[in-house]
């Protein structure tokens, strides 16, 4: 199937993209993406269900030849901003756009589809697309499908992110920890209020707060080994109402990543601890809600060893590269706790069009060409494990 087409597809890709980008929806909500990547499925002839886990959506594609079952994922949810972009397809919904890419994965996927549709007279085993809720937000959609089944029989699974930090044209990966683990902290210091003028009758939790922060920061630098990279980082603190008042509540937030679970253990055992002892020395109470989110995206050695094979003989040896580890999280992670697999990584920046917005920016846009990137390094992958020998 190396003759194919591609580039008669990448109109209704970025067709199908902007209509994605104009009308986002958010984690969980997504309906009427469903509904629209249900149609064009059943429109392509592949079997259809819909209203997997929720919002999801898994297309089946059985060829002629007998063989293995691949998965291939996309998500589909966008996130809570407002679209600031001066462009046709901005998106027509207020406070919510597509920031992160995940209308170009559908899009992609959705051309995956109907490649595989058309060649399934050529196609060993099974090709299973799974297009997924709920990606930004934890307890995350990944979860809900694999309940549902999504990966019943599936012998390996692979899945994209459009990427602007790296050049269109250009795809990485790497084997082993890729993406970090995503934890949340949630800490509520109770002491006791009164007037500014008369603090020794007061316990003061903006004071012990402020100290708390300082003590958090020193959990990485003072406990955790350095040569394990970790993250711990307060994003919020609220406390007091006026000058003159002593505050009697303050809330702080935050999140870790890390990339190994000794080190995740250790971090919350140490937030909570910190926490517990400073609050209890100072008279203040304190409450901590810790949420366990998605864990490390590990890649498996073997399927990464094909995706760099398999992209190099595609797309040239200089274009494809082996990425460090980043601190972003994805919950495919639990796809490939479950099967092998691989995430990869497709450029999408370019400086010409505009596409240098960070993820989850306002103004975050991507080179639709990366689409066309995405959809034949997924199809490439699918072919290739499926062509291999059953005795591999």
């Amino acid at each position: 199937m190396g003759d194919y087409n591609w580039q008669a597809l990448y109109p209704d890709m970025v067709q199908w993209r902007r209509h994605l980008h104009q009308h986002p929806e958010l984690s969980y909500q997504e309906h009427q993406t469903m509904a629209f990547v249900a149609e064009r499925l059943r429109s392509f002839g592949v079997e259809t269900q819909d209203g997997v886990g929720d919002t999801g959506v898994i297309g089946i594609i059985k060829g002629s030849l007998p063989g293995k079952t691949v998965a291939l994922r996309a998500d589909m949810d966008a996130l809570p901003i407002q679209d600031e972009k001066d462009c046709e397809y901005a998106s027509q919904v207020p406070g919510v756009m597509h920031a992160c890419g995940h209308d170009g994965h559908t899009s992609g996927l959705l051309a995956v589809a109907r490649y595989f549709s058309e060649n399934r007279e050529m196609l060993h085993g099974e090709v299973r697309l799974i297009f997924q809720p709920g990606e930004e937000v934890c307890p995350g959609g990944a979860l809900k499908m694999i309940e549902a089944g999504a990966l019943n029989g599936v012998d390996a699974i692979y899945g994209v992110h459009l990427w602007t930090p790296f050049a269109a044209g250009t795809l990485a990966s790497a084997p082993g920890p890729v993406m970090a683990s995503t934890d949340e902290f949630f800490i509520n210091i109770t002491g006791k209020g009164g007037h500014g003028g008369i603090p020794h009758v007061t316990v003061d939790s903006l004071l012990i707060g402020a100290q708390l922060v300082v003590q958090l920061q020193s959990i990485i630098s003072r406990n955790v080994n350095p040569l394990n990279p970790a993250v711990l980082t307060v994003g919020t603190f609220q406390s007091g109402t006026a000058q003159n008042i002593i505050a009697e509540n303050c809330r702080i937030t935050g999140t870790v990543r890390t990339f190994d679970e000794e080190t995740r253990t250790l971090i919350r055992k140490r937030i909570e601890e910190v926490s517990q002892q400073l609050c209890a020395l100072n008279g203040a109470e304190v409450d901590i809600e810790y949420m366990m989110g998605y864990p490390t995206l590990v890649n498996h050695a073997g399927e990464t060893e094909r995706f760099f094979r398999v992209a190099k003989e595609m797309f040239g040896q200089e274009q494809v590269f082996q990425t460090p580890p980043m601190m972003p999280a994805e919950d495919f992670a639990y796809y490939v706790q479950k099967v092998p697999g691989c995430f990869i990584f497709v450029g999408a920046g370019n400086q010409e069009l505009g596409a240098v917005y960070p993820h989850h920016h306002a103004r975050f846009d991507i080179d639709e060409s990366a689409m066309l990137s995405a959809a034949r390094i997924l199809a490439a992958m699918a072919e290739d494990f499926l062509n291999q020998p059953e005795t591999e």
